[in-house]
């Protein structure tokens, strides 16, 4: 059998600069759910990944990724709100306090 990716296309989808902190946001939680999930099958941190012993240098807070590795799971956030808005959802900004 031949696999062929054929994911919803986004292209044509621009995020708006208020969407930024959005996917900062996503990505880091992104981060979060992998390396929690990576604990939870008994992973540890190791300055190389291995397999055996169950080690990876991505075990870290996401503040301590270098930019590329942020950069996978910022395009993974990026992609699926296009997909979101592709879809014809819209998303909107909770409504700032004022501080009262």
């Amino acid at each position: 059998m031949t696999y062929s990716p054929r994911p919803i296309q986004t292209k044509d989808i621009q995020l708006g600069e208020d969407l930024q902190q959005l996917v900062e946001l996503l990505a880091e939680n992104v981060h979060e759910q992998w390396a929690a999930r990576r604990l939870m099958e008994g992973w540890t941190y190791g300055d190389q990944r291995n397999n055996e012993l169950k080690q990876h240098p991505g075990l870290v807070a996401y503040g301590e990724l270098s930019e590329q590795e942020k950069d996978y799971d910022r395009t993974t956030a990026v992609e699926t709100l296009k997909v979101i808005l592709q879809l014809g959802y819209r998303i909107t900004a909770p409504e700032k306090e004022t501080g009262r």
